[in-house]
């Protein structure tokens, strides 16, 4: 699906048919380009948003992106003594935000009121809502979409994807809890609520298992209110049989109620686990 109301301008669509021809001199096209990566760096626009359940990318917007690669000229900057050369530059607006030192967040990203960014990195076109705490060491890729009161907890890897445009991002819904060094690629999603417990990988084919039906209940999707973890399943092959990875749905949660830490870690030990 692609995004129906985008506040990108249409131009931008015209400039992708053309976009070998294009380069830093193209001080029009460079202006276009410009203002629509400053509408997702103020959050006036996002790479993907989720309506009637379903998330729906913005191609406009992804191709803005792709497009400031063309246009922009390499340019120096810096942050005290760390200097960069880069064509996209550092983020500079950060409206209530705490950025601690160390944590760099590239223009183009959008940052909310209230969250709080440790040395960590936030990549351009990716959203993270207000008051989500990106740990230490975490990263959000490119064009990935966190709700609000998300914990990415410290060494998450957060995937991103630009091309091609209509590519579905990483989607971590608000409230959720992603616990130390989990990685969540391309197209996966994290429903609202839900904790994925520490080491977990999900990928967007990634088979996500009741362990209370043995049933799969999706792929690369953990359910909303849920805690999973990462596990194997045994296969056969011609050569014998393997574990394959997949993630284990392990207890359901009361719907809206905060996370408990004391309570989370319990029931992972449980399953010889903790967050």
């Amino acid at each position: 699906m692609t995004y129906p109301d985008s506040p990108v301008s249409p131009v931008i669509d015209e400039l992708w048919e053309r976009r070998g021809e294009l380069s830093p001199d193209d001080t029009d096209a460079r202006k276009v380009v410009t203002e629509a990566v400053d509408l997702l760096d103020t959050g006036d626009a996002r790479a993907a948003y989720l309506i009637g359940g379903e998330v729906v990318v913005d191609e406009r917007a992804k191709r803005a992106i792709l497009l400031s690669f063309r246009v922009l000229d390499m340019v120096e900057s810096a942050a005290g003594a760390f200097a960069y050369h880069d064509r996209i530059p550092l983020k500079t607006r950060y409206d209530g935000v705490r950025v601690v030192p160390g944590a760099i967040a590239r223009w183009g990203a959008y940052i909310g009121p209230g969250a709080v960014l440790m040395p960590s990195f936030v990549n351009i076109g990716s959203y993270v809502g207000p008051g989500t705490m990106v740990d230490t060491w975490a990263t959000v890729g490119s064009c990935a979409q966190i709700g609000a009161t998300v914990h990415l907890s410290g060494g998450v890897g957060i995937g991103g994807v630009l091309e091609p445009p209509n590519a579905q991002p990483v989607v971590v819904e608000d409230e959720a809890f992603v616990g130390s060094r989990c990685m969540v690629t391309e197209g996966a999603r994290v429903g609202r609520g839900a904790v994925l417990g520490s080491g977990t990988i999900l990928g967007p084919t990634m088979p996500v298992i009741d362990v209370e039906t043995g049933a799969e209940v999706s792929r690369g999707h953990v359910p909303a209110w849920s805690v999973a973890v990462g596990g194997t399943r045994q296969k056969e092959f011609g050569g014998g049989t393997f574990g394959l990875p997949c993630v284990l749905l392990i207890k359901r949660l009361d719907e809206g109620r905060r996370h408990d830490k004391a309570q989370l870690n319990d029931v992972l030990r449980r399953h010889g686990l903790a967050t």
